[in-house]
C-alpha cells in the first residue's frame, strides 16, 4: 500500500510561483510513474503533468507547458511540481497520483491518490 501526501498549496498572486510536493509512504514509489491532477470547484478533474519512473521522461497538459515543470527524488520518495507564471484559472484542488502500468493522462488508471491541497490564485 502507498499513501500519499501533498502540501505546498496556498494563496498566492497571479504570476506567482507555488511548488508542490507529494511525499509517499508505505513502500517506495520508485517503481511507479506520478502525475499530478487537478480538480477546480463544479470541473471534471483534469491532468496537469506526469513523470515516468525515473524521471527521464515528462509529460505536461498544454495549458501548462512552460509554466510548470514535474520533478521527483526517488531517494527522498518525493515528486513535486513547480509552477511558475500562475494565473487565476490555476486555481484547484491539486492531487498527485502513482500509476504502476497505464496511461499518464487517464486519471482512472492511477493506483493510489494523495487527498490534495487547495491552490488559489488571485488576480
Amino acid at each position: 500500500q502507498v499513501q500519499l501526501v501533498e502540501s505546498g498549496g496556498g494563496l498566492v498572486q497571479a504570476g506567482g510561483s507555488l511548488r508542490l510536493s507529494c511525499a509517499a509512504s508505505g513502500r517506495t514509489v520508485s517503481s511507479y510513474a506520478m502525475g499530478w491532477f487537478r480538480q477546480a470547484p463544479g470541473k471534471e478533474r483534469e491532468f496537469v503533468a506526469a513523470i515516468n519512473w525515473s524521471g527521464g521522461d515528462t509529460y505536461y497538459a498544454d495549458f501548462v507547458k512552460g509554466r510548470f515543470t514535474i520533478s521527483r527524488d526517488n531517494a527522498k520518495n518525493t515528486v513535486y511540481l513547480q509552477m511558475n507564471n500562475l494565473k487565476p484559472e490555476d486555481t484547484a484542488v491539486y492531487y498527485c497520483a502513482a500509476l504502476l502500468n497505464g496511461s499518464y493522462d487517464n486519471g482512472d488508471e492511477y493506483n493510489y491518490w494523495g487527498q490534495g491541497t487547495q491552490v488559489t490564485v488571485s488576480s
